[in-house]
């Protein structure tokens, strides 16, 4: 069984820092294109067509997806679209649709001309995380830019299989924090009520960072859920 990790908007493959370690020779922690390497792409199929090359290149067997927000809509659209490439599917904090506040939009838009200011707003979002992990984490994003994060949020505002998310028949399971208020908890309910025998965990005081605030109660789930796959 091999775990693949995906990352959300703006992000890259160590913000999976706890669940790489946990999981080990299981995980490969992806960073999409662009992230700051190469081109990234303007939509979630086609972060999901790079993700199924990128899979079959590494030749894994018995594939686990796990998504955190936008990786949660490429593990979903994946799942839709290549159900028997699948063995099962792990979503944190993520949903069937993925509407981006017009808010974020220009914040982002105003950070590619003033990165620093951009920059400043970053470190809040980390405030539950372990300042040693916090600290790179937030310098691997201002690495990656506030462009590369608008492209992955105008894709996010694009993403929508609600109609479609009841064909998933995979294996699945729905993370999300108390507090998220990016993706709430509604839109994990909504994805676990649409695919047939999904199991839902909420986890106490954390955000829409939930990997990195409480890596125990996330590995913890991820670690039973594909035991009993």
């Amino acid at each position: 069984m091999k775990l693949v990790f995906l990352h959300g908007s703006g992000s890259m493959g160590e913000a999976w820092h706890y669940q790489s370690q946990h999981f080990r020779d299981k995980a490969d922690a992806v960073t999409l294109p662009g992230h700051p390497r190469g081109k990234s792409i303007p939509t979630v199929e086609g972060y999901t067509e790079w993700l199924r090359g990128y899979i079959w290149g590494k030749g894994y067997q018995d594939v686990v997806l796990v998504g955190h927000s936008l990786g949660g809509a490429i593990t979903l659209c994946y799942a839709v679209s290549y159900p028997e490439e699948l063995k099962a599917i792990v979503l944190v904090g993520s949903g069937a649709r993925l509407r981006v506040h017009p808010q974020f939009i220009t914040e982002l838009e105003n950070g590619i001309k003033d990165k620093a200011t951009w920059a400043k707003g970053i470190e809040p979002r980390y405030a539950l995380v372990d300042p040693k992990v916090a600290k790179w984490v937030i310098e691997k994003r201002i690495e990656v830019g506030p462009a590369v994060q608008l492209n992955d949020m105008l894709a996010c505002d694009k993403f929508d299989v609600m109609e479609r998310v009841s064909q998933i028949k995979l294996p699945t399971i729905a993370i999300v924090g108390t507090d998220d208020v990016m993706t709430p908890v509604k839109y994990s309910q909504f994805l676990v009520s649409k695919i047939a025998g999904a199991k839902l965990v909420i986890i106490q005081g954390a955000t829409h960072s939930v990997p990195l605030e409480k890596p125990a109660e996330v590995n913890k789930a991820i670690e039973e859920f594909t035991k009993g796959i």
